[in-house]
């Protein structure tokens, strides 16, 4: 028989000379309707403790105990690791990327050591519905961001595959939006978005393109570098999440939904938030930011210097 256990984070409090309180994953207290069940019975149960000659639960505390699961805070089993069943590609310099994969590991995730040449072969590939949602490539720079690099990792939502990315300018880090699915920010809009927020747009567009001094730093420390892969891998966790569904808890479901999608209250959601990390303090700043929709070109100019498609009169002389 499958014994039922308190889900990770849960517990039950016995106040002396009351009904055991539920204390939930989120901190809120709950007391505990255990009818005509004994607490201390109900306690054993769900913390996995047996006592011997014990028989079979009863009814009743069997119909508690499945409330328990049904409410996320007992489970069958022992819960999968958040990134369990996904693929990350991770590029790009070594201070970043040797604390990202560990922290990805250590959160279940398979994690590989890739190349650009990988993430353009991913780029051009045909959506495979196999991996849908599961794979996600990560790109980490100690600099700002060469013009161009990224303009074909910008094709990877287009193929369902997650985008997440990194860079540094100056004392500060960014954190850019994770990108899964077409229509949500990329690289680009970033840029764009960011030149039209600032009356340096020019300076900052030549600091883009190189036009400046030699870099003096400051680069990530070990702790600062902790830092950064720590926010990654939460943006990957809430993806993950929210595709997931209900493979998760009710309670992990809501909250990743809300962290991850388009909408939600409880702060930016990953999709539409660029962080900047102060390396110096290791101070965050959270930026809301949306896509760039795409406009039409304007028409060509005709010879006489028109619009194309427009009508022009002219006078007889």
């Amino acid at each position: 028989m499958t014994r039922s256990r308190l889900a990770p984070g849960t517990g039950i409090v016995t106040v002396p000379g009351a009904r055991p309180v539920l204390r939930t994953s989120g901190g809120e207290f709950l007391r505990i309707d255990t009818g005509g069940v004994d607490g201390e019975a109900l306690v054993r149960r769900l913390a996995g403790e047996g006592t011997p000659g014990e028989g079979p639960p009863t009814a009743e505390l069997t119909r508690i105990v499945e409330a328990f699961e049904a409410g996320g805070h007992a489970v069958s089993a022992p819960p999968r690791a958040p990134l369990a069943g996904h693929t990350i590609h991770v590029l790009g310099d070594p201070v970043i990327t040797g604390p990202l994969a560990r922290c990805a590991g250590a959160e279940g995730a398979e994690v590989h050591l890739s190349t650009p040449d990988r993430v353009a072969e991913l780029a051009r590939a045909n959506p495979d519905h196999r991996t849908e949602g599961r794979v996600a490539v990560v790109w980490c720079l100690d600099s700002p961001v060469p013009e161009g690099l990224w303009d074909m990792a910008d094709q990877l939502p287009g193929r369902r595959v997650a985008w997440l990315r990194c860079h540094r300018e100056g004392a500060h880090s960014w954190t850019e939006p994770l990108a899964a699915a077409p229509g949500d920010v990329t690289s680009r809009h970033v840029r764009l978005r960011r030149l039209a927020a600032t009356a340096a747009h020019r300076e900052l567009a030549a600091y883009w393109a190189g036009h400046r001094t030699p870099d003096s730093g400051p680069h990530p420390t070990e702790a600062s570098a902790a830092l950064i892969a720590v926010l990654l891998t939460a943006d990957l966790i809430a993806w993950a999440w929210a595709g997931a569904g209900a493979e998760v808890g009710s309670d992990a479901a809501a909250a990743a939904a809300a962290a991850v999608g388009p909408g939600g209250a409880a702060g930016l959601p990953a999709r539409r938030r660029l962080r900047r990390i102060d390396l110096r303090a290791l101070a965050v700043t959270e930026h809301p930011v949306l896509p760039v929709p795409d406009v039409a070109p304007l028409p060509a100019p005709t010879r006489r210097g028109t619009r194309a498609g427009t009508d022009t009169v002219k006078a007889r002389p």
